[in-house]
Parts: structure tokens; C-alpha cells; sequence
């Protein structure tokens, strides 16, 4: 990427957002507008006003921020612009020891991160339309299993309640429980069926899933996170993204840390993928054999279900890697 790029830095919120444009390390402009098509097109318009001839010589750089940055990626790669979006901590420790925070100063630090990290830059691309039908319907999915478990889980502490109270409860969530259950049922089809009506996410859908234990929920939900794997596509990245890789916490001789997996990860795919590995370890199998022993050579269980979580996470990329289905003859009588 050429040194001679523009960068504008852009702080995103729910009803702004912040541009502040640096050129050869100089801020040129700060400008807020309403985070809406009609807001960044009043940006758009004020940048080309002499602070810039051509837009393509811009790489615009934002943090990750969900659905309030939809509007912006949005009309940026429909205008076929260089954008850049990057994970917020790591914008926040790059910068070193800093005071104060507001959009204003937000927008002028992530301008100031691209410009200095500019021959580092990883340009964004798209989601196809169908993974992105496939992660809003996932998302919905997991805000009505959210809704479920609040209005069940006292259901599971009867013995705490009276019973009339419980009688009453129960009566009282029968029907809310009864309709989000068949919801959920109802999201879970959709999401199957734009799976199987296009034909990569089916077939990327049948190399997944076909390691054993990872189930269609967990499935989906790696196609998702790797972006059909053209953002990770190796199983150790996608490893320490999930949090399942440990690391050392050592430093001289007076810092003796435990070796530990990173907080720093996704953690909705690190409990899918610790569930597949606690399914692994109750079924007859070779991850079976691994946990018990490495437990009967006195290693800590979590570790040991650790361990087969990255099992898990090689398999999956080694699935894709070769495009071939798991292979998961096993002799049980050697075993």
C-alpha cells in the first residue's frame, strides 16, 4: 500500500459519527454528522470541497462496532472505497499511555493508528448478502434463547419457591415460553434453508459439521465468524480467536504465572465449542481415550477439555484446508 494514502479516521455511534481526515500525519479536518446515508453523503460531499481530489486515494478506517457501522460499510464498498476495520483494543494499545476521550478525540486517534500502521493496513471485504441474512437470523436466534432461559430459569429453583408461586409462574409464562419456542424452531429452519439453498455455504455447512460433535449451531456460527474462511482461514489464528489457545505468563525469575487462555476472545463460539468438546468427551471415540489418559496421567480436566477444543478447531480448518468430509473410522477394539 503507498505511503502517500489519506486516512480518515471515523469514531462510530449509535446516532453520529466522527471523521477526522490526516495527510502525510497532518490533521486536515474533523467534521460529526447523523449516522445515516444522509449524513455520510454531507460528509462525502465536504471532503471533496479541495481537502481531497480523488476518494479512491482515502482508506477509511473504523473500529468494529456490529450493526451502527452497517450504514457506513455499507455505502463505503457500494462505492467501491478502501476501507480498513480493525478491533478497537487494538487500536487502544497501540497508542500507548493516553488521557481524555470523546468522539472528537476517538475519531483522531483511529486516523492517527491507520496512518502510522499504514504498511500494516488489512482492507475489509464484505460479507455475501446470504451470510449476512445467515448472521442476522443467528443473531435473532440467540436473543430468543436468551429470552427463554430468563423466563424458564427459575423453573429450575422450585425448591425455593412456594408452590403456588410456582403454579402461578409457570401458568402465567406458559404461553410467552410455548411462542418463542416455536420462534426459535421457526428461525432455526430459515437459517437451514439458507444454508442449503446456496450451494458454497452448504458445502462449506457439510465439511464443518462433519467433525464429529460440531453440531449445526456451532457450524454456522464458524462459517460466520471467518467469513466463509477467507478472513481465518488456518486453524491456529481461529484457535486463539476462540480462546482456546494457552499461554505463558512468565516473565524473569518473579513472575511465575499459570500458563491460561486469553479472555480476549469470542465467546460465544468458546462455549459452543466447549459444550462440542464436553459431547466429545461422554462419547466412545479417540477424543474419549485423549481425556481420560491425559486425566489418569493426573493433567487438570479443564485443560485436558481445552485441549480438545483446539482438536476440535484443527479439524474443522483441516476439513476446509483439503475440502474433504471427517473421516472418523476408528478402531475401537485397539483402542
Amino acid at each position: 500500500m503507498e505511503n502517500k494514502q489519506s486516512y480518515v479516521g471515523i469514531d462510530v455511534s449509535k446516532d453520529t459519527l466522527d471523521y477526522c481526515l490526516i495527510s502525510d500525519g497532518q490533521q486536515i479536518f474533523h467534521l460529526q454528522t447523523e449516522n445515516n446515508i444522509k449524513g455520510i453523503k454531507a460528509f462525502i460531499k465536504e471532503l471533496l470541497k479541495g481537502k481531497i481530489k480523488d476518494l479512491n486515494d482515502i482508506i477509511f478506517c473504523l473500529e468494529h462496532t456490529g450493526i451502527y457501522s452497517h450504514h457506513l460499510t455499507t455505502f463505503l464498498s457500494k462505492n467501491n472505497l478502501k476501507v480498513w476495520l480493525e478491533s478497537s483494543i487494538q487500536i487502544k494499545k497501540s497508542l500507548g499511555v493516553h488521557r481524555g476521550k470523546n468522539d472528537k478525540i476517538d475519531a483522531i486517534r483511529i486516523a492517527m493508528y491507520a496512518y502510522k500502521n499504514r504498511d500494516e493496513v488489512k482492507l475489509w471485504e464484505p460479507q455475501r448478502k446470504e451470510l449476512q441474512k445467515l448472521k442476522h437470523l443467528t443473531n435473532v436466534r440467540k436473543r430468543i434463547l436468551k429470552t427463554i432461559n430468563i423466563l424458564t430459569a427459575m423453573f429450575t429453583e422450585k425448591s425455593f419457591y412456594d408452590a403456588d408461586i410456582m403454579k402461578l409462574a409457570k401458568h402465567s409464562t406458559k404461553a410467552s415460553v410455548k411462542a418463542l419456542r416455536a420462534d426459535l424452531k421457526e428461525i432455526n429452519n430459515a437459517i437451514l434453508e439458507i444454508i442449503k439453498s446456496d450451494e458454497r455455504l452448504n458445502h462449506l455447512f457439510k465439511l464443518v459439521s462433519s467433525v464429529h460433535c460440531i453440531g449445526e449451531v456451532t457450524a454456522t456460527q464458524i462459517i460466520i465468524s471467518t467469513n466463509e474462511f477467507k478472513n481465518i482461514n488456518e486453524g491456529k489464528k481461529f484457535a486463539c480467536y476462540c480462546g482456546v489457545v494457552p499461554f505463558e505468563h512468565r516473565s524473569g525469575t518473579s513472575v511465575r504465572g499459570k500458563t491460561r487462555v486469553s479472555k480476549m476472545a469470542n465467546m460465544d463460539l468458546k462455549k459452543s465449542l466447549h459444550m462440542a468438546a464436553l459431547s466429545a468427551v461422554h462419547y466412545k471415540g479417540d477424543l474419549q481415550d485423549f481425556f481420560l489418559r491425559k486425566v489418569a496421567e493426573g493433567k487438570n480436566k479443564m485443560s485436558v477439555v481445552n485441549a480438545i477444543r483446539n482438536k476440535l478447531v484443527l479439524r474443522v480448518f483441516a476439513c476446509v484446508r483439503d475440502n474433504r468430509l471427517y473421516d472418523r473410522t476408528y478402531d475401537y477394539k485397539a483402542a
